[in-house]
């Protein structure tokens, strides 16, 4: 990167956090360097708790301090979009970015030179489609400035490098990741989105009627071009911003369709709500996909009583995302398949059953297929896939539902490998049940008082005994492995001479929490509404910090209150409730979740303090009566409060030496855990085993 691809865009401000990321430090960091540094810049703007800081002047600082992070392109054009806030204005840019790059693809020719200026550029988007050039004109400035010349020279340099479909679908990455936090937007992940083109086949028309920002319409695209087929993509968003970024994503497909000899219309993405104001009433289209909203109770239930798409049941109030199902039904053609993502609770809450029934005794609804958990950051929940057709008296498997729990499927096959072989055969006639993993249930018997559609329900798991003598005595030989591995687990240590860690001077934890060299955080208190839509979230509980596990716990909160702390590599967590102090520095399993009620984080800052030495020296036992206050008079439980904690002040190196002897002993007791778990299970075995006379007692 050369330095003029690397400096900041004039005018253009940076949070402490911005400046951490250029820096590839924490923020405990900048705040220590504000502190120590007279030449530090001061603030230019924000307040005294979020101040912001002109990002020219710190690039400059970082620079001249050899502190600044050699980042790669693809880095640097991000910063340059992200400098731009609010959340809003940094969709905005996204837009501006991706219409650049998409002018480009479609002019090759015009490498190596100026871009264009805004009139030009809304003149060649013109040249595709008038309804693309409309709404990027509304965001463009009369002439660039230079924080947008900066920009898009670093969006130019990362389209030389990686091509301009690829630049803007990194950049959509990253934007995807960083709006969860800011604007609400929870995208889906490829993963999910390639799943479920799959399950619906390659078509010639397509919709999402709640795309986003395109990911699974985009995949849907993609399968048909693969398959030969020159695709027509339809959608409809309710954000005009993200509206924008589907289209300029579907036209990058749509390029690659014509260059492929497909004469097909470019993409139609409309803005408005899908349910009060379809753009789309006479479309039926060959695929239908779609991850619409959960739990938006406001969907439209009096002012849409008589709509003629509840074909299948007026969807109660509470129940929107059965609404959504038969909107998805409404537009879909007699031969096409719809594939929605859903909660797990609509397959069995009582409110939805009569709907339910009737998608079943109709044979509408084909297949339901329960995904493994923590697929759709940031909930850690397992989703739900629906297949949807239209009726049909001749068609494979008409009277069965097929329920498919891919979390329990083995770990050699991809989950769309898992998902499209049992639901392709399935829809063939030629269908094999895999126990466990997927069967097909009579409809008659999922036809009662429930109508619970859960596939767990109907796949119950193989019968645990085992009485294999080769398993068995296999499992003895892996248990003794175990032994060994756990105590080689255990850290080197021997008689001390001197008492380094004794003898150390003391720091306050609150002194510390005060100079900005560690943070403490708890999950925020939420506000509490009996009109408002709520959303289900998962969020990390004392109990997962204790058996270092992912987050378990769920809350239910307003949908317009912003996310809680969420953890970062290198966080200490601690249950607040407990009868000692339980450190631990976050397994990568929990690193992003949120914190629940139960826990507390510390954020150190890592030049100065190794997360792992100061989670062991405060999980000392007898820390427990100085931090803890009791929180039940019945069984001595006391609510820990750190920051009444003090920690040995030592140099980094003899921290990390520590360190490490505290993260092995945690593994140590990890591993004791397993080795008691696999022991019983093992003993078990053996028992029965003996009883049935598979094994027995040698001489």
């Amino acid at each position: 990167m050369t330095d003029e691809a690397t400096d900041a865009p004039h005018g253009a401000t940076l949070t402490a956090s911005g400046i951490a990321q250029l820096a590839n430090v924490g923020r405990a960091a900048v705040s220590n360097w504000r502190r120590r540094y007279a030449d530090f810049p001061t603030p230019v703007g924000g307040t005294p708790t979020s101040p912001t800081f002109d990002a020219t002047q710190i690039e400059s600082w970082l620079r001249r301090h050899g502190r600044l992070h050699q980042a790669s392109t693809e880095q640097w054009a991000w910063r340059n979009i992200e400098t731009y806030q609010p959340a809003a204005a940094i969709s905005d840019v996204m837009g501006i970015a991706g219409a650049y790059l998409l002018a480009r693809a479609d002019h090759p020719d015009t490498d190596g030179q100026r871009p264009p200026t805004p009139n030009q550029l809304v003149t060649q988007l013109r040249a595709l489609d008038p309804d693309l050039a409309a709404p990027v004109a509304a965001l463009l400035p009369p002439q660039w400035t230079p924080q947008l010349t900066t920009l898009l020279r670093s969006v130019d340099q990362l389209r030389a490098e990686h091509g301009a479909e690829a630049a803007f679908e990194a950049l959509h990455a990253r934007y995807v990741n960083s709006a969860h936090s800011l604007s609400g937007l929870a995208g889906t992940p490829d993963t999910v989105a390639e799943v479920m083109a799959a399950l619906a086949g390659p078509g010639t028309h397509i919709l999402d009627f709640t795309s986003g920002t395109g990911s699974i319409l985009r995949s849907a695209a993609d399968l048909a071009l693969r398959d030969g087929i020159g695709p027509h993509c339809h959608a409809q968003e309710i954000n005009p911003q993200y509206a924008l970024i589907t289209l300029l994503r579907l036209w990058f497909v749509h390029l690659r369709a014509r260059q492929a000899g497909h004469q097909v219309p470019p993409p139609a993405v409309h803005v408005g709500d899908s349910l009060l104001a379809d753009a789309l009433p006479h479309l039926r289209a060959d695929v239908v996909v779609a991850n619409f909203p959960f739990g938006v109770h406001d969907w439209g239930h009096d002012r849409l009583a008589y709509d003629p798409r509840w074909t299948y049941g007026l969807p109660p109030r509470t129940e929107p995302e059965l609404a959504w199902v038969q909107h998805a039904l409404a537009h879909l053609s007699p031969t096409g398949t719809a594939v929605v993502l859903m909660p797990p609770a609509a397959a069995a809450r009582p409110a939805g059953r009569r709907v339910r029934a009737e998608l079943i005794r109709h044979h509408v609804l084909r297949a339901v297929i329960a995904l493994p958990a923590g697929l759709m950051p940031p909930t850690n929940v397992g989703l739900h896939l629906w297949i949807l057709t239209q009726p049909h008296p001749h068609q494979p498997g008409g009277d069965e539902l097929l329920v498919v729990n891919a979390a329990t499927a083995t770990t050699d096959r991809t989950l769309t490998e898992v998902t499209t072989a049992a639901w392709t055969a399935y829809r063939s006639g030629r269908y094999t049940e895999e126990p466990g993993v997927h069967r097909t249930v009579p409809a008659i018997d999922m036809l009662d008082d429930e109508v619970d559609l859960t596939p767990q329900r109907y796949l119950p798991q193989p019968d645990e005994l085992t009485t294999d003598p080769a398993h068995i005595l296999a499992g003895i030989d892996d248990f003794t492995r175990l032994l060994d591995h756990t105590r080689d687990s255990l850290p080197a240590v021997r008689e001390a001479k001197t008492a380094p860690l004794r003898e150390a001077p003391q720091a306050d934890i609150a002194d510390l929490v005060r100079s900005g060299s560690i943070t403490v955080d708890r999950a925020v208190t939420r506000s509490r509404s009996t009109t408002d839509p709520t959303v289900e979230i998962t969020v990390l509980t004392g109990m997962d910090i204790l058996a270092g596990g992912p987050p378990t716990g769920t809350v239910t909160r307003p949908a317009h209150d912003t996310p809680g702390p969420r953890v970062h590599a290198g966080d200490i967590l601690v249950p607040v409730i407990g009868r000692t102090v339980n450190a631990r520095v976050a397994t990568p399993d929990q690193v992003d979740a949120e914190l629940g009620a139960g826990v507390q984080l510390l954020r150190v800052d890592t030049t100065r303090f190794d997360p792992w030495f100061v989670a062991g020296v405060i999980s000392r036992t007898d820390n427990a009566r100085i931090a803890g206050r009791t929180a039940s008079s019945v069984n001595g439980v006391l609510r820990i409060d750190v920051r009444r904690l003090t920690i040995p002040v030592l140099p980094l190196e003899q921290q990390q030496a520590y360190g490490r002897a505290f993260r092995q002993l945690v593994e140590f007791r990890n591993a004791l855990d397993r080795a008691a778990a696999t022991g019983t299970v093992l003993a078990r075995d053996i028992a029965d085993a003996l009883t049935l006379g598979a094994i027995d007692l040698t001489p």
